[in-house]
């Protein structure tokens, strides 16, 4: 069979040709439920494929330098001022601006232990120096640590909230403590890539934090809740101050045409956003039990992932669990990196995915 004739594949799943022997669909291809990168299995609104038809008719010309289109719809959305609002290739290109714009050599940029390996590699990218912050015992970030680790040589902090891959939040309560805590030339990058899955009634993602102070940013992605990491979409909100000072560092055309047109139409489909919404809360909790019903521990996580640990006994291990559920198909995440040797971060995927996952975890297990 060529690439061409292979059939397309659900979102979470990749059909490959060189397939395990006893797994092959009716055509005779594997299927692999990759669940490894926090994508939706829900995959994109289905108003996104008919925006994009209809742009593909003016792809000879250059987008929008400014992605008004896209930042009117997330102003719409919010209820923000379009003046505050950045969008960029991926959060990831957002979080690397900031640092080229407020990191120099000499200077320190924050971090916690476990969090998004981006915040080390984009602080370095600017020549300054990555201060990693010990996170709490139950892997959350530690507020009191975090500012005692703030020098004069400090300018940016970043807190993941939620954060990945551990799954735990921050309340809106220590938010403000730390930012509080901050010296007024120390801006609090909040990156809250996961917001939109988080169900409590003490957590805020960061607008009412950014609306009222001039030295905190917040970074949103559209590649988890909407389904569209391919396009590599991403926005901040921040005061015009840092939005002016990022503009002049950033690329004239950073967001494609494609992407500021599926964008704006993904986050005006509020109904499609509830669906994603609602299948992680109810997924969320199954897999977990199912977990826990095994013996293993998992983080408790408020993102469309989870954090499950593994004994250091042989045979056991996560790296042999990794092993074991990769021959099967089924593709998670080390996170050795994250400083978590003994743990596979694994997304809330599809009801076939969830249940397949389970079913292998516990023969590995048995």
């Amino acid at each position: 069979m060529s690439s061409t004739d292979m059939p397309r594949a659900k979102p979470g799943v990749m059909d490959i040709a060189a397939y395990v022997p006893g797994r092959e669909t009716a055509d005779g291809v594997a299927k692999v439920y990759k669940l490894s990168s926090n994508e939706s299995p829900l995959g994109p609104s289905p108003k996104v494929a008919e925006a994009i038809a209809a742009k593909s008719a003016n792809l000879a010309l250059y987008p929008d330098g400014s992605a008004h289109v896209l930042r009117d719809a997330i102003s719409r959305a919010y209820g923000l001022n379009p003046a505050n609002i950045m969008c960029g290739n991926g959060s990831d290109e957002l979080l690397g601006l900031l640092c080229q714009t407020y990191l120099a050599p000499g200077d320190e940029g924050l971090f916690t232990e476990h969090g998004f390996l981006v915040y080390k590699i984009q602080i370095m990218a600017a020549g300054a120096t990555p201060v990693s912050v010990p996170d709490t015992d139950d892997l959350t970030a530690d507020v009191d640590r975090i500012l005692g680790a703030v020098t004069e040589r400090t300018k940016l902090v970043f807190l993941a909230n939620p954060n990945n891959p551990t799954g735990t939040y921050l309340p809106v309560s220590e938010v403000r403590r730390l930012h509080a805590g901050l010296p007024g030339h120390v801006i609090l990058v909040l990156d809250a890539a996961y917001a939109e899955y988080v169900r409590r009634n003490d957590y805020e993602a960061g607008i009412e934090l950014v609306s009222a102070n001039a030295n905190v940013v917040m970074t949103r992605t559209f590649s988890k809740i909407h389904g569209l990491a391919g396009l590599r979409i991403g926005w901040m909100y921040a005061h015009e101050a840092i939005i002016d000072a990022c503009n002049r560092v950033r690329g004239p055309f950073n967001v494609n045409a494609l992407a500021i047109t599926a964008g704006a139409a993904a986050i005006g489909d509020r109904a499609h956003i509830e669906r994603a919404v609602e299948h992680n809360e109810t997924w969320l909790g199954r897999v977990v039990e199912a977990v826990d019903a095994m013996g293993l521990s998992v983080t408790p996580s408020v993102g469309n992932f989870v954090l499950i640990h593994f004994p250091t006994t042989p045979g056991k291990t996560a790296a042999e669990a990794d092993e074991y559920l990769g021959k099967r198909g089924y593709v998670v995440r080390r996170v050795a990196g994250y400083g978590l040797p003994d743990a596979l971060r694994m997304t809330i995927g599809s009801e076939e995915a969830n249940l397949g996952v389970i079913d292998a975890l516990k023969s590995f297990m048995a």
